[in-house]
C-alpha cells in the first residue's frame, strides 16, 4: 500500500499573484477546504506546502501556496503532482476503496482461478469498471458492481470477480 495518493495536478498559473489551477484527482473536491498542507512532486523536487487559500473555477481548483506570491515563483510547476499523506486522506466508507490500492492487485475468479491483474480504473457516471489484464495479454473490462465483484481482500491484494454472462 501507498503511502500518499494524488489529490490534483497543477495544470499552470492563475494570474499573477502566485494562484494555480489545480485539475482535482479526488472524488470530492471540497476536501480541499479542509486541507492545510500538500506535498508537491514536480518529477525533481518534493516540497511541502501550505495553502493560503481555495477558491473553485468550472471544473478546476485555484489554489494559493503561502510564501509563494508571484507567477514567477509558482509557474516552474506546472504539471506537478499534490499528493497527501495516507494520514490526511478522506475517510472511507463501507466497500470504498483508493485506486492507488486497487492497481496490480490479483483477480480470480469465484472458483479460485486466476483470471489476471487490475491494470487500471475507469470512472463512469454510474459505477466504476475495472480494466484487468487477463494472464494471456487481452484486456477485460468488469463493471465495479455487486453481481461481479464478491470480494476484494486488500491484507492479500486479491479480488474475486464472478463473470457474468457476455464479459467475456
Amino acid at each position: 500500500m501507498i503511502d500518499e495518493l494524488q489529490v490534483g495536478v497543477i495544470t499552470q498559473t492563475h494570474g499573477i499573484r502566485g494562484e494555480v489551477k489545480v485539475f482535482p484527482t479526488t472524488d470530492d473536491v471540497n476536501r480541499f477546504k479542509k486541507l492545510k498542507e500538500v506535498i508537491l512532486d514536480s518529477g525533481k523536487e518534493r516540497l511541502i506546502l501550505n495553502i493560503e487559500g481555495v477558491k473553485f473555477f468550472k471544473q478546476f481548483v485555484i489554489l494559493k501556496f503561502k510564501g509563494y506570491d508571484s507567477i514567477n515563483d509558482i509557474e516552474k510547476y506546472k504539471n506537478a503532482k499534490l499528493l497527501v499523506t495516507r494520514e490526511k486522506a478522506v475517510k472511507l466508507k463501507k466497500d470504498e476503496y483508493f485506486i492507488a490500492d486497487l492497481i496490480g492487485m490479483k483477480v480470480v475468479t469465484e472458483n479460485g482461478a486466476a483470471f489476471g491483474t487490475l491494470k487500471d480504473v475507469l470512472e463512469t457516471g454510474a459505477n466504476d469498471v475495472y480494466i484487468v489484464e487477463t494472464d494471456d495479454a487481452k484486456e477485460v473490462l468488469i463493471p465495479a458492481i455487486k453481481e461481479c465483484i464478491l470480494k476484494i481482500d486488500m491484507d492479500a491484494a486479491v479480488m474475486t470477480i464472478h463473470l457474468m454472462d457476455g464479459l467475456l
